[in-house]
């Protein structure tokens, strides 16, 4: 049988973080010829010191790997990416600053652009990691690592076949878990944030699924005041992570 062609990294931000953070992983890079521009020189230049083979394939081409006009003159092939395993992220240190360490659990985030965008919010405001579910969701493509800027490659991301199974171990493992809910749960604002932190996002359409909801110790609600009910649910995780970090980070500064 014909293995399957390998993954495909494009654009100019996720390029870089590729090269400079996985090079181990980068099978080759494609460019369109003629003049380039400077990030992309930067690029070449690294992927040449890690003894990445760069060559250059005419935009149509690129087009055709990438599978979208939008690749910015740069495509990297890859070898598939490395989900963590969810004791490997159990294990990783607190990030810097931060008295607790927090993951996000996402229920089912069908769309590659939310879930990119997600990741790169979490990696920005310190969570370990992010994990998501085997089937019905967006797994880690190179869209998603598009999306995230390139976020993918230093945050881990776990996916799990039983995402019920996993928040049991997370409780298990000292973890309190907060469950987004548009209508049902607590002002963000009046929460204060503690120890190991679970952030659970549900779907774009339905919101969390029963089974998910049960797992939860608690509801979370971001106010709002427009004529609209809900907000985009990368939205959402970017304004209460940035409150998880506040109360973690309030509280590392107030030990000092």
């Amino acid at each position: 049988m014909k293995a399957p062609p390998p993954p495909i990294i494009y654009g100019v931000n996720p390029l870089r973080e590729a090269v400079s953070s996985i090079p181990e992983a980068i099978l080759n890079i494609y460019v369109t010829p003629g003049e380039k521009g400077p990030q992309i020189l930067k690029i070449i230049a690294a992927a040449t010191r890690a003894g990445i083979p760069v060559a250059e394939a005419a935009r149509s081409r690129l087009r055709h790997l990438a599978g979208t006009e939008h690749h910015q003159g740069i495509v990297g092939t890859v070898r598939p990416y490395a989900y963590a395993e969810l004791e490997e992220m159990l294990a990783l240190p607190t990030a810097e600053g931060m008295t607790g360490k927090v993951i996000v659990v996402l229920d089912g985030i069908a769309d590659p652009q939310n879930l990119g965008a997600i990741i790169r919010t979490a990696h920005c405001f310190g969570a370990t990691g992010v994990i998501i579910p085997q089937d019905r969701a967006a797994a880690v493509t190179p869209a998603v690592g598009k999306a995230s800027a390139g976020a993918v490659y230093h945050l881990p991301v776990a996916r799990v076949g039983n995402l019920s199974r996993a928040l049991d171990c997370l409780k298990e493992n000292g973890f309190w878990v907060y469950g987004a809910e548009a209508e049902a749960g607590a002002d963000f604002r009046t929460v204060k944030f503690s120890g190991k932190t679970v952030l659970v996002m549900g779907s774009e359409g339905k919101g969390l699924r029963e089974l998910i909801r049960k797992k939860c110790d608690f509801f979370l609600c971001i106010p709002m005041v427009g004529k609209l009910n809900s907000l985009n649910v990368s939205v959402a995780a970017g304004i209460l992570l940035q409150d998880i970090l506040r109360g973690l980070a309030a509280k590392h500064d107030g030990e000092g």
